[in-house]
């Protein structure tokens, strides 16, 4: 991420105040497109996995033991289908751009470079809900744990 700023800050910079060199670094934006699409997207599972998704965790931390265990499979038993759900339909997009041809306009490389992490990192989601499902990882169990202030 940090190479990503100071890559895209030298380009802006370029354009700025060298506008004739422009040409030459036009190739950054997508670069930096193309990386910032597979961080965001291998980051997904990791996210899951820290606690760093959206959640309710005041709510489930009010729930009776049972219940809140059976909330618990629901949310993971949800998320996975919905992960692997969201993981065929981009990899069928993914395909679709394969096949049309598609590249990138500075880079020259196909455009399915930039449509390919979405299933990757649905995949990898999907992999942390199953793990939270067959019990070999518990998110919630940090998110519930008292917040000890001294």
């Amino acid at each position: 991420m940090l190479g990503m700023t100071f890559v895209y800050t030298a380009n802006v910079l370029v354009r700025e105040f060298a506008a004739t060199y422009a040409s030459r670094f036009a190739w950054i934006d997508e670069a930096c497109l193309f990386a910032l699409a597979w961080m965001v997207f291998l980051g997904l599972g990791l996210a899951l996995e820290r606690g760093r998704h959206i959640s309710m965790t005041s709510a489930l931390a009010r729930l009776a033991p049972g219940l809140r265990r059976g909330t618990k499979f629901a949310i993971d038993l949800v998320g996975l289908v919905f992960s692997l759900y969201v993981a065929h339909t981009c990899y069928d997009v993914t395909l679709l751009v394969l096949k049309s041809g598609q590249v990138s306009p500075t880079l020259n490389v196909s455009m399915s470079w930039l449509y390919g992490p979405m299933p990757v990192g649905f995949v990898l989601l999907g992999l942390r809900y199953l793990l939270e499902l067959i019990g070999a990882t518990d998110r919630h169990a940090v998110a519930l744990e008292p917040v000890l202030h001294i």
